[in-house]
């Protein structure tokens, strides 16, 4: 917050006095309302820090609905698709605490669940004509460590479908990560 706050000082969307007034009150917020509500004169919507929804629960009722991006997940969630499909990517969310239970209620519609690696995922509840799935290939490498956060997701689905995906790295992300230190390593000793 305090460095996009000081962007838009040093390239004038904000004179001094402003900058310093800004900053004391992103020190001294409480909420994260708060914070957004400091720079959002600065960037667009996708360019803040963190997206907050006006509503706790997402419901999807004929229609797609999506949270996804640096959003805040609340200890307690619920998430209804009545004849619709709710995606919910937490990859970059914000959990609010180590556990969380997400409701899930899919009635002839559709709720995917994208969980970063690492994350321990509890699919518990009942369906009837409806499929209930967790997708984990990552777990058998790298199972999760005690600590990491636990996503409970209690369903109920009726001709719908429940389905939590783990995200993998990309395979593509961790060789180039190798092949650029393989490179500083070379520069380093021929550097010498």
């Amino acid at each position: 917050m305090i460095d996009l706050l000081s962007q838009a000082a040093a390239d004038g969307r904000l004179t001094l006095p402003e900058h310093a007034e800004r900053s004391q009150s992103a020190l001294a917020a409480r909420t994260l309302g708060e914070l957004t509500g400091l720079t959002a004169d600065l960037a667009l919507p996708s360019g803040q820090p963190i997206r907050l929804y006006p509503r706790r629960s997402v419901t999807a009722a004929f229609a797609r609905e999506r949270r996804d991006g640096r959003w805040v997940v609340p200890e307690f969630f619920t998430v209804t698709a009545f004849f619709g499909k709710v995606l919910l990517d937490l990859r970059d969310a914000v959990l609010q605490k180590p556990r969380i239970t997400i409701d899930a209620v899919a009635v002839a519609g559709q709720i995917r669940l994208i969980v970063p690696a690492g994350v321990a995922v509890e699919l518990v509840g009942r369906s009837f004509a409806g499929t209930r799935s967790v997708r984990d290939k990552t777990r058998a490498v790298n199972p999760p460590a005690a600590g990491n956060a636990v996503v409970e997701v209690r369903t109920f689905t009726l001709c719908g479908a429940v389905k939590v995906v783990t995200a993998r790295r990309s395979r593509w992300r961790s060789a180039a990560g190798r092949r650029g230190l393989w490179r500083s390593r070379r520069v380093g000793a021929s550097g010498q």
